[in-house]
């Protein structure tokens, strides 16, 4: 988490925009304050900050808020709300409660909704329009619709015996003999560790320890054939696993050795910011890394890392202790050719990486925006055509026009 913590000032964000938008800057203000009160690290002005930041935030989202307690991108301006934003505005106001005054009936009623979109069969059917689709990440199918929301009640202290999450649970074991994707199956192990389903639980990380991909980099969970090209999604299902063995009993073959593999490979996925690709990946590798730093979270200890050069001599050496744990240390290397060798010493628990930058030709599939203007008598009309990566549909585009265009009439063809 120190290279999140150096840059709170990019994570902390102040919320704005849409429903939607909007919950892309509140929630991960959230995971960076569960993390730092854990380990006993919150400092006021931190506090400070981020709950003025997660106020604003939660006074904006009710804006969008329907009558019925769901919650959509416009508010009453859209026919219905949208289920997979009502479970992350319902989860996000719950986990805020320990930081700001959120109403419990926010929270209630959200809950309330989501359960009369509940199926005979147990499943939360889709309804409404999401239109920032990357937002929701792998949730992509009635299924991990359902894990998702159970996992999100769970997650608010309901118990299993009630009726909404009993039929989930139901939904979610009667279909997990057919599980076709990684993704599925994490997300689905991580809802039944919450459920304190021992036997489901097993089972499912079972597997998922079979379709592990271990290298010298760590231990991580990748797309099996699924047709989609979303870098975040093997971060965002990795995440989930190590949720599922932290929020749990901890089962042999899982131990903290084993979790510290996975974190290995998050923290290499990590930007410059201690952010991730997107806003979900970031949220749920945020609250799995957070979980993780307060189990192994130690108050004492002082550790001294040494790394030697090619030849044999000491390079630098970095003493990391309770004083400067949240300080991310470093150094350049003037060689980037040859063996280096690291040596830790001491007690503690510490990250090394090397870290390197190098020029690439741009992506030629990334999304692209072209712009044309044409002429017609004393009129000026821009014609925008939109390139984007093929996973699913975009619903908002954002065009900022010059102070001296006026907006006549806008078509739009998706």
């Amino acid at each position: 988490m120190g290279r999140a913590l150096k840059n709170l000032q990019s994570l902390l964000a102040m919320p704005y925009g849409c429903g939607e938008q909007n919950m892309l800057l509140f929630a991960p203000n959230i995971f960076i304050l569960l993390y730092l009160e854990s380990s006993g690290q919150l400092t006021p002005e931190i506090r400070s900050k981020a709950t003025t930041f997660l106020v604003s935030g939660y006074q904006r989202e009710l804006i969008y808020k329907h009558d019925d307690g769901s919650y959509s991108a416009f508010g009453m301006s859209d026919p219905s709300g949208n289920t997979w934003l009502t479970a992350f505005v319902m989860k996000s106001f719950s986990s805020a409660m320990k930081y700001i005054f959120v109403d419990q009936q926010y929270v209630d009623k959200a809950k309330d909704w989501l359960g009369l979109q509940q199926q005979e069969n147990g499943c939360f059917a889709s309804v409404g329009q999401l239109f920032h689709s990357d937002m929701k990440g792998g949730v992509s199918d009635e299924l991990t619709l359902t894990a998702y929301i159970t996992a999100a009640m769970l997650e608010l202290g309901t118990p299993v015996s009630d009726p909404v999450v009993e039929k989930s649970l139901t939904c979610l074991k009667s279909n997990f003999t057919q599980l076709n994707s990684t993704y599925s199956t994490a997300l689905l192990s991580y809802a039944f560790t919450l459920a304190e389903d021992h036997q489901m639980r097993l089972e499912s990380l079972n597997i998922l320890d079979e379709q592990a991909i271990v290298t010298a980099g760590g231990r991580h969970w990748s797309r099996l054939n699924d047709g989609k090209t979303l870098d975040s999604l093997e971060v965002e299902m990795t995440s989930y696993v190590l949720l599922s063995i932290l929020s749990g009993p901890q089962l042999q073959g899982f131990d903290l050795g084993y979790c510290a593999s996975i974190v290995r490979w998050l923290a290499q996925q990590q930007n410059a910011f201690g952010g991730f690709a997107s806003t979900q990946d970031t949220v749920v590798a945020l609250q799995a890394l957070a979980k993780y730093s307060a189990v192994t979270y130690s108050p004492a200890g002082t550790t001294v890392v040494t790394v030697t050069g090619p030849s044999g001599n000491t390079l630098t050496t970095f003493t990391v202790n309770q004083s400067n744990r949240l300080l991310v240390q470093e150094s350049s290397l003037q060689q980037t050719s040859g063996n280096y060798s690291i040596r830790a010493e001491g007690n503690g628990c510490v990250l090394v990486q090397v870290s390197y930058s190098e020029s690439v030709e741009s992506d030629s599939q990334s999304s692209k925006l072209y712009f044309s203007t044409i002429k017609q008598a004393c009129f000026e009309f821009v014609h925008m055509c939109h390139k984007k990566r093929s996973r699913g549909s975009d619903g908002i585009v954002i065009l900022n026009h010059l102070k001296s265009f006026i907006n006549c009439k806008l078509f739009l063809d998706f």
